[in-house]
């Protein structure tokens, strides 16, 4: 039980009441005048995320105002775990479970702390979870994305391959998966040229990570992440403003191995792999250059446009594999920090997303707009393809065109997708750039809650 909650309801609490402007002056007529007095005098008008203490006759807390915010569910008391005095609080209102469910979650990820390198904070508030709530599936839900959350907040000096591949060892043996790595210059004769290409200048060994969870016959997904642990660009090497949060470069990674948690915790009936390229991008006379060639595993030979444009290169020999042999995914979806364009299109608080399937972007978009989990569709336009042609090679990494830089990076990760195989590719900031309710400033996850909805949904049994 995290810190932030409370399974004891006998305690007596102090009543949380959500109210919109609309619901206020209803509320108020229903108490004494001297309660309307302060709330007037503390110019409470109901807006969301704003509060309003209310003291009894001796001072003391005997209740708080949240104002409600009716278009997200899950942020409506998000904020307070971070405002209130420390005590122990309930939800006192009539709204149903499912409402009363996403506000815990909200309230378990506002309550979330970054502490590792800090000194103790004061004691944070609790929340009493309702007995009607599914209080496993809202501790999920807050674990995993306090897992994304503080991986990549994790600074790079504590957070290179060899322990991004140990964070993936610990969820492994928590749920019972089988976990493998491939490193170094094994992954030669493993055939991930990519991978290695890519982390060889560090003295930090590049690995292929693998967790593999379920039973044989259950339908089977396959999460795919970028573990870019840091990146400076490599010999394309990215100015000192742009690499400054380049421990984020490993948020894919972190991702995949939230949503698999999430999966393992909840024991959805799936037979799941994860698969992680993780390196680091670093520049040494052993960096791969600028005009090289690499062969990848598919066979496909890649022309080095640009050494910074190196999380598709780890991504597509981990695409490759998870699209050979017989036991193909019925889904594959990959999470990356993949491109600054895709940022430009769509702001960095959303999660820019690719896919072919209509009806799975469908179900995609309703679980995002329902938890608060945004998502944004672009396309995979064919005609920009043309963009990544080589003289020399097979495909170019990158496009030398400053423009649709996210479209033609996910259309480079298709060449490695099998067509039959229905997959999601999710290109994502993993960080918060502004503190929000619920969101605060750092690590964060960017349309996991809406992904697992969907493969609870196609895939829970």
């Amino acid at each position: 039980m995290r810190a932030c909650f409370s399974l004891d309801t006998k305690t007596e609490a102090i009543p949380l009441v959500p109210l919109t402007p609309d619901t206020l002056a209803s509320w108020l007529e229903a108490h004494p005048p001297r309660v309307r007095a302060w709330v007037e005098a503390n110019g409470f008008k109901g807006k969301p995320n704003s509060l309003c203490t209310l003291p009894d006759e001796h001072g003391r807390i005997q209740g708080v105002l949240v104002g409600l915010d009716t278009e997200a569910p899950v942020w409506s008391v998000a904020g307070a775990a971070r405002k209130l005095c420390p005590g122990t609080y309930r939800l006192d209102t009539d709204q149903d479970v499912a409402w009363l469910t996403q506000a815990c979650i909200g309230w378990g990820l506002g309550a979330y702390r970054f502490d590792r390198y800090k000194s103790a904070e004061k004691p944070a508030p609790v929340l009493q979870l309702p007995e009607a709530v599914d209080a496993d599936e809202v501790l999920q839900v807050v674990d995993a994305t306090a897992l994304v959350r503080d991986l990549v907040n994790t600074p790079a000096q504590d957070m290179m391959p060899e322990h991004l591949a140990e964070a993936a060892r610990m969820l492994a043996d928590a749920h019972g998966a089988v976990f493998s790595t491939v490193e170094g210059e094994a992954l030669l004769s493993e055939n991930f040229p990519c991978i290695h290409a890519v982390g060889r200048a560090s003295s930090h060994a590049p690995r292929k990570v693998e967790l593999n969870w379920g039973e044989d016959h259950h339908p089977r997904i396959t999460l795919v992440g970028k573990g870019v642990c840091f990146d400076s660009g490599g010999l394309d090497i990215k100015p000192s403003n742009g690499m400054r949060q380049m421990k984020k470069d490993m948020g894919g990674a972190a991702h995949v191995l939230g949503l698999a948690k999430m999966i393992m915790a909840a024991r959805l009936p799936v037979r799941l792999r994860v698969l992680i390229g993780a390196v680091e991008n670093a520049i040494s006379g052993d960096a791969f250059r600028p005009g090289d060639v690499l062969t990848s595993r598919k066979g496909l030979s890649i022309e080095i446009e640009n050494t910074d444009a190196e999380g598709r290169l780890v991504l597509c020999d981990l695409l490759t594999e998870a699209c050979e042999g017989e036991h193909k995914p019925d889904l594959l979806v990959d999470y990356a920090t993949l491109t600054g364009a895709a940022r430009v299109a769509v702001g960095t608080e959303i999660a820019a997303t690719f896919t072919e399937d209509a009806p799975l972007y469908g179900e995609l978009e309703e679980a995002a707009t329902r938890l608060g989990d945004p998502v944004w569709r672009l396309p995979l336009h064919k005609p920009y393809r043309s963009s990544l042609e080589s003289s020399v090679a097979d495909i170019a990494n990158c496009s030398s065109a400053p423009y649709g830089g996210a479209i033609s990076a996910a259309l480079f990760l298709q060449e490695f997708v099998d067509p039959q195989v229905p997959w999601v590719h999710f290109d994502v900031m993993a960080f918060n750039n502004r503190g929000r309710p619920g969101r605060p400033k750092g690590g964060e996850a960017m349309g996991l809650r809406a992904m697992f909805e969907v493969i609870r949904a196609r895939f829970g049994g």
